[in-house]
């Protein structure tokens, strides 16, 4: 098990640094002193449940990369310019050692294809060894893509979807 929890760990922050590559590589429309930063993280999704019954979900540094264990693939983002910034859009690319979360949000845009289509997922096949296809599902998605519509001047925020460790 260790072993695993090492090379998933290693797979992991390999790959992790380049989300804001790749999402810094669609830059913001708007004015010339549209700036945004991008930054990206990884968080482990814990639930807890207290005493009284009541569950509350937090996000921490993630301490086991083990089958199972849900994160949360963020990027925080900063207009530090003054002009907004519109349609500002990036593609993470999903790391095979994770699959989407089924409770991802059904308006992700996302691709079963390697990045080469983006839909929602119910709206998207992929094709089976006897030649047919059928309905894409969590383990299928390959490609996350997002759109943040305005990034008003000093606006902050974050956007994230869940995964889950193969």
């Amino acid at each position: 098990m260790k072993t695993l929890n090492a090379l998933v760990a290693a797979i992991l922050a390999a790959t992790l640094p380049m989300a804001p590559a790749l999402a810094q590589d669609a830059a913001p429309a708007g004015g010339e002193d549209a700036t945004v930063q991008l930054e990206s993280d990884v968080m482990a999704i814990v639930t807890t449940t207290d005493e009284g019954g009541v569950t509350s979900t937090k996000l921490s540094e993630p301490t086991e990369f083990t089958p199972g264990t849900k994160l949360s693939f963020g990027m925080n983002y900063a207009n530090n310019g003054t002009e907004p910034a519109t349609n500002v859009t990036g593609t993470n690319p999903l790391n095979p050692a994770v699959r989407l979360a089924p409770d991802a949000d059904p308006a992700l845009m996302v691709s079963v294809d390697g990045g080469s289509t983006f839909g929602p997922l119910a709206t998207l096949s992929v094709a089976t060894e006897t030649q047919g296809t059928r309905p894409a599902t969590h383990a299928d998605v390959t490609h996350v893509r997002w759109t943040i519509a305005s990034i008003a001047p000093g606006e902050t925020g974050r956007i994230a979807f869940p995964v889950i460790i193969r």
